[in-house]
């Protein structure tokens, strides 16, 4: 580990001269964000605003801009599948990009909380169950933004890895699960230089301290700047802060979103009442000033590095293949692999995440592509001769989808939306009349305390039309002239944490049609005052047409199967699952998609099941099926990866990330939901994820590191291992491609501990790993670095690493399960660090 840098107040000279021109009231404004994604400018010492997004599955852009796109990428998840240092690397390189078209100066990504138990509802946002997975993914993300000048953001620190009451509760773990499994990440991000750190909703009970991450002065300032040595700025998650001086002494630097929060004037008065002293702003100043100097944000700076993508980076092609690279392939028909199958004459597309995939969670990591290549639209591209039928098999989702309002409005003058904004006392204060419309209306101000949205929409099919109005707050909903709900009460930020205004609940009605007319669905909206958020309306237009009962939807299915060349079933997730601000109830595919799988392989024992899902589900079918995908959450060219992958034009190379249980029972932590005292309590310690399933001796459907690929492999010998120069290890392993096609192999190495370790260790753990390209028929030597932390323990009576000595036995192979080789190696190395 490199020596821990200087805070910049004391390194930085020329830093240190441009706080001291600054007033006290200057210094403190600089810590609080103007608005939701910008910081405040300083025009005096030549500083710009600095301005942020999300981005973990791409760069939104800052709400500026009515109808901007943003590229969108594969779940983190589905990278970190790849298990490839290098495509996170060029991940991370277009995101910065994209953050430079957008005008962004610090992407708030990556993840890298754990993924603890499967039930978390930001599971798909987060890299792996596995403390080295993510680290190595992590960190690569990290580098490959900040290579191009755009600061990364790594988030949420810490042992933030459920969503259930979020912000209340105290995750409560011993020192050596802290050290050994949630910090690992993080630690790898500062020693990958990262410049930003985001502080979470949660309490953290350490065993010494129990704060608010905010306000945390032992893991932030203790362990975070002062002994790992991270020299940038640590921001809040949104809303997060609510102290002034505990959370000025605690370590953070910036509040977001502003303006408003516990700091400001607030701050201000601490500092000149001696209750927080100066050189503590100071500091965070200096911090601020020098993430500004690394994105070129302050005058005569230039951004990072200095480096660019010398012709610019392949956007579209770049997703393609890591959506192709992460599929990891849980079954394989050895008999009559698809790729190797004739050219179908007639494939049939099924699933309601056929009709309707899901290529995005939930929630803040929200970005609006340009254009989603549909599973459909991917097929007829690369199948042009083939004749193509889609049946959706019945619908998944319990809400209704959005309104085509641009093909259904019946308004005169072909607007969308009319809305109209009233002051407090009732008096109309303005009438817009809108031609896009996405669900909400923001930036309303203070006079406006309701809105009334009214939609005329021209209903032509026959039969039964539902329509909905998916609001939160208080509202009144009026559907072809009757009132069909209300409720009164105000809504603030509150929604915003818990995402509830993402995906709300509709209100609606069933309205019958014999003959063309026009139906009025008008809503009225009290304004939410979201704090930093502004004030906000939700107005979410859903409509249902008139169509087939699920039963006969599932038998149009079933006859499409049994008469097509190539059948392709995808079922899933989807936005009302899986989500930031909830967690799971379950494993289960929701709906009848169970059903549809089996018996579309009644009529169609070949045909192909795509999962499209960001975390675990049961599989009930598994091992009945001849050919299953797993594609994630794979962004915007779905289409365009899936059918290269059927036609054999690319290999789906990735591996789980995590385990993938065969019964929900057997899941070594089922859910993280907080007791009565409102702590998450982390009982299974170190043994996370597949070191839980393997200390139980549980057998799950699919391991921790499993994906069959195209191909098929042997492992032939290992060398005796050597130690390096940097006390790790590398261990060389000659494997041969048996199958018939090129192909990519993972290369995966697992210790076990010697017997009777003074420290606890789990039973396995992941320990290095290395991918290659082979050619089919050939043998290649491959060698696994194994860095020496791997041989290392938290010592929480020492309170420092250790090394465990002893002899560790080596195990070699696919999975952490699927083990082909071992070795072994004896550690004696002098107990020094």
């Amino acid at each position: 580990m490199t020596q821990p840098a200087a805070p910049p107040l004391v390194r930085d000279r020329d830093v240190r001269a441009l706080v001291a021109a600054l007033s006290l009231d200057e210094k403190v404004r600089l810590l609080t964000g103007r608005t939701t994604w910008r910081m405040h400018e300083l025009p005096g010492i030549g500083l710009r605003s600095l301005t942020m997004s999300d981005g973990p599955v791409g760069v939104r852009g800052l709400g500026e801009i009515p109808g901007e796109t943003s590229a969108l990428f594969p779940s983190p998840s589905a990278v970190s599948a790849t298990w490839d240092a290098r495509t996170a690397f060029e991940v991370g390189q277009a995101f910065a990009q994209e953050a430079r078209a957008h005008g962004v100066d610090v992407v708030l990504a990556p993840q890298v909380n754990i993924q603890r138990t499967p039930v978390g509802g930001r599971h798909f946002e987060c890299y792996s169950e596995d403390p080295l997975l993510t680290s190595i993914i992590g960190s690569q993300v990290v580098r490959g933004i900040q290579d191009l000048g755009v600061a990364a953001c790594v988030k949420h620190y810490i042992a933030n890895d459920s969503e259930t009451d979020r912000t209340e509760y105290i995750s409560t773990l011993s020192t050596q699960a802290l050290r050994e499994v949630y910090l690992a990440p993080f630690e790898s991000a500062v020693e990958a230089g990262v410049w930003s750190v985001m502080a979470a909703y949660n309490r953290v009970d350490d065993g010494v301290e129990t704060s608010l991450m905010t306000e945390h002065q032992g893991l932030v300032i203790g362990l975070l700047k002062d002994e790992l040595g991270f020299d940038g700025v640590v921001v809040s998650d949104w809303m997060a802060t609510r102290s002034t001086q505990a959370s000025a002494l605690g370590g953070l630097d910036v509040i977001m979103p502003g303006p408003g929060g516990p700091w400001e004037q607030a701050l201000v008065d601490a500092v000149r009442g001696g209750a927080v002293p100066e050189d503590v702003v100071d500091d965070k100043v200096a911090r601020i000033l020098v993430l500004a100097r690394r994105v070129g944000a302050l005058e005569g700076s230039e951004p990072g590095h200095g480096n660019v993508a010398p012709d610019g980076i392949a956007i579209a092609e770049l997703i393609t293949r890591v959506a192709v690279q992460s599929t990891v392939v849980l079954a394989r028909d050895e008999a009559s692999p698809v790729w190797d199958r004739p050219a179908p004459r007639r494939i049939a597309l099924i699933g309601p995440n056929a009709v309707r995939p899901h290529v995005l969670g939930g929630g803040s990591s929200t970005v609006h592509p340009a254009h989603v290549v549909s599973p459909a639209e991917g097929l007829v591209a690369r199948f042009p001769d083939a004749d193509l039928v889609v049946r959706r098999g019945g619908d998944s989702r319990r809400f209704a989808p959005e309104i085509d309002l641009p093909e259904l409005t019946a308004a005169a003058d072909g607007s969308l939306v009319e809305a109209r904004l009233h002051a407090a006392d009732g008096s109309l204060l303005e009438t817009r009349r809108l031609a896009a419309w996405d669900g909400w209306m923001r930036d309303l101000g203070d006079e406006i305390a309701t809105v009334v949205v009214r939609v005329e929409v021209l209903l032509e099919q026959p039969g039964t039309h539902h329509l909905e109005v998916a609001t939160v707050g208080g509202f009144r909903i009026d559907i072809d002239g009757s009132t069909v709900a209300q409720q009164a009460g105000s809504a603030g930020v509150e929604v915003i944490l818990d995402s509830s205004i993402n995906n709300p609940a509709g209100y609606g009605a069933d309205v019958e049609i014999t003959e063309p007319r026009i139906v009025v669905v008008e809503s009225t909206h009290d304004v939410i005052r979201a704090g930093g958020y502004g004030a906000i309306i939700r107005a979410g237009i859903r409509h249902r047409p008139p169509g087939s009962d699920l039963d006969t939807e599932i038998a149009e299915a079933v006859s499409a199967a049994g008469t097509a060349d190539l059948s392709v079933v995808i079922v899933g997730t989807n936005e009302e699952v899986e989500s930031e601000g909830w967690d799971r109830a379950d494993l289960q595919l929701p709906g009848r998609q169970n059903e549809l799988v089996e018996r579309v392989l009644d009529a169609d024992p070949d045909a192909v099941i795509v999962v499209n899902a960001g975390a675990p589900v049961v599989l009930p079918w598994l091992e009945r099926a001849r050919t299953v995908l797993w594609v994630w959450f794979p962004g915007q060219e779905m289409g365009h990866a899936l059918a290269a992958i059927l036609a054999g034009d690319l290999e789906p190379s990735g591996r789980l990330p995590w385990t993938l249980p065969a019964n929900e029972t057997d899941v070594p932590v089922r859910d993280a939901l907080p007791g009565t005292d409102r702590r998450v309590h982390y009982l299974d310690g170190i043994h996370v994820g597949y070191r839980g399933w393997e200390k139980l001796g549980r057998v799950p459907a699919a391991a921790f590191g499993s994906g069959l690929g195209w191909s098929t492999w042997e492992y032939t010998d290992v060398d005796e291992p050597r130690w390096s120069a940097d006390g790790g290890l590398e261990v060389a392993v000659t494997l041969s491609n048996t199958g018939t096609r090129d192909a990519r192999e993972t290369v995966q190495i697992y210790l076990e501990p010697p017997a009777g370790a003074a420290i606890e260790r789990p039973v396995r753990w992941l320990a290095g790993f290395t991918g290659v390209d082979v050619a089919a028929g050939e043998s290649r030597r491959v060698v696994v670095p194994v860095p020496r932390r791997a041989f290392e323990a938290w010592d929480a009576t020492q309170e420092r690493w250790t090394l465990v000595p002893g002899s560790y036995r080596l195990a070699i192979g696919r999975s952490a399960r699927d083990i082909r080789l071992d070795s072994a190696v004896q550690v004696e190395f002098p107990d020094a660090h």
